[in-house]
């Protein structure tokens, strides 16, 4: 992982946010759209998996599995690609994102085609597809290593907002980033919800888009300075 972020601090904090809001728009269509399973927040996939021990609340199994497995190998993905071109940081992350948005634009293809379609087996293909994408942005960040900007699961984010605030430990450096990245989640979640009342494909083409658009600002963005994530 390098040292530096090869772009502008600020041009990464806007790329993340972006990839915020794409995470809350494939969420949205998984949950909304794939059986009730999440491909970006693992966590309620586990949860879901130990509510079905218990009979009689129609919790899907074999969705979150797969949704489970294929992010690890998404996420597998992500750190060899990091073991490769670590050394070369715009090209390792803008291949890596530029990757992901290939991959939700395959998936929206498919979708806005008819090849793929949200029922039977065929469902998931999607969540795998889906899956995959966001286990490879998922290790990408973490490599990345911006504590408060890891574009998926918020608990780490929101408890260090208020833990970390004036009025809890007083430690907390830089809360609008926290802010931001809690917003830009629900605002990606609220806007995937919406536009899946007219279009599933166009949802998970809007993310697409805007993954392609954060790899080319970590690949041809102002570089670096000489703050942190």
């Amino acid at each position: 992982m390098p040292e530096e972020l090869p772009v502008d601090r600020r041009w990464a904090v806007g790329a993340l946010l972006v990839m915020t809001f794409a995470t809350g728009l494939v969420d949205a269509v998984s949950f909304l759209r794939l059986g009730h399973v999440f491909v970006a927040n693992m966590t309620g996939n586990v949860v879901f998996l130990g509510f079905s021990v218990a009979h009689g609340y129609g919790l899907p199994v074999v969705a979150p599995i797969v949704a489970m497995v294929t992010f690890v190998l998404g996420a597998f993905l992500g750190g060899q690609l990091s073991k490769l071109l670590g050394a070369r940081p715009r090209l390792w992350l803008g291949g890596a994102f530029a990757g992901q948005a290939g991959g939700l634009t395959l998936t929206a293809l498919l979708l806005g085609t008819g090849v793929l379609r949200p029922e039977g087996r065929l469902l998931l293909v999607i969540i795998a597809l889906l899956g995959a994408c966001c286990g490879l942005q998922n290790a990408t960040v973490r490599l990345l290593a911006p504590r408060d900007l890891t574009t998926t699961v918020l608990t780490q984010t929101l408890t260090a907002l208020t833990a970390q605030s004036v009025l809890g430990a007083g430690t907390g450096t830089e809360p609008h980033r926290k802010v931001g990245s809690l917003l830009a989640m629900f605002a990606g979640a609220a806007t995937g919800a919406l536009l899946l009342q007219v279009t599933l494909a166009g949802v998970v083409g809007l993310a697409a888009v805007l993954v392609a658009g954060a790899a080319c600002l970590f690949a041809l963005a102002p570089v670096a300075d000489a703050s942190p994530v």
